[in-house]
Parts: C-alpha cells; structure tokens; sequence
C-alpha cells in the first residue's frame, strides 16, 4: 500500500533544508510508520532530490514525524532552476512511498 492511504503531509524549506512532516490520518497508525519511515529508507526513495542527511523527529502525541531533508532543494530558493525550488512536491514523492499494510486489530 502507499503512505499517502494512511498519512499526508506537509512541507517547508529553509535555504537548501527542507522538512517534510508525515501526520498519519488515524493515530493507532503511527507505531506502524514509526517502523516503516526509518530515515535511510526516507532518503533511498527520495535519492533523486536528496542529497544530503536524513533525521527524522517523533512526535507522537501529534502522530506525527518531522523529517529534515538535507542538500534537497538543488541549492536552495535563491540559487536553483528547479521548477519546484521550495520542495512542495517532495511530500507528495514521500507519500508515494510503498509500505506494509498494517496488522487489523
């Protein structure tokens, strides 16, 4: 399944640093995208854009993570051609990542 069946998410940029915010829709998700959304494999899907270090925050009273995305906007607002020099797109890559289905309960 995709991400984006159980989470959106939400983007802003600072220079060449972008952060991506996963909010899950339903918060008994979370602990299943904790396991899912570990940075390097945030950072392999993304390698097109990202180039430099991947972090990820928890914020589970939100149900939610921050992931700060180093080197991913081709060098910033100010200085790249890219059609999507502020990154908004990128969370919509991110949710387009595959995951497992989580287990019903």
């Amino acid at each position: 399944m995709k991400l984006r069946e159980l989470a959106h998410g939400r983007t802003g940029d600072k220079g060449n640093t972008l952060n991506v915010s996963v909010i899950c829709f339903d918060a008994q998700h979370y602990a299943h995208l904790r396991a899912q959304l570990m940075p390097q494999r945030v950072k392999e899907h993304l390698a097109d854009v990202v180039k430099g270090e991947v972090v990820r925050y928890e914020l589970p009273l939100l149900g939610a993570f921050n992931f700060v995305l180093g080197l991913a906007l081709g060098g910033g607002v100010t200085r790249s051609l890219a059609l999507d020099a502020h990154g908004k797109s990128i969370s919509a890559a991110l949710l387009d990542i595959d995951i497992d289905e989580p287990v019903a309960r």
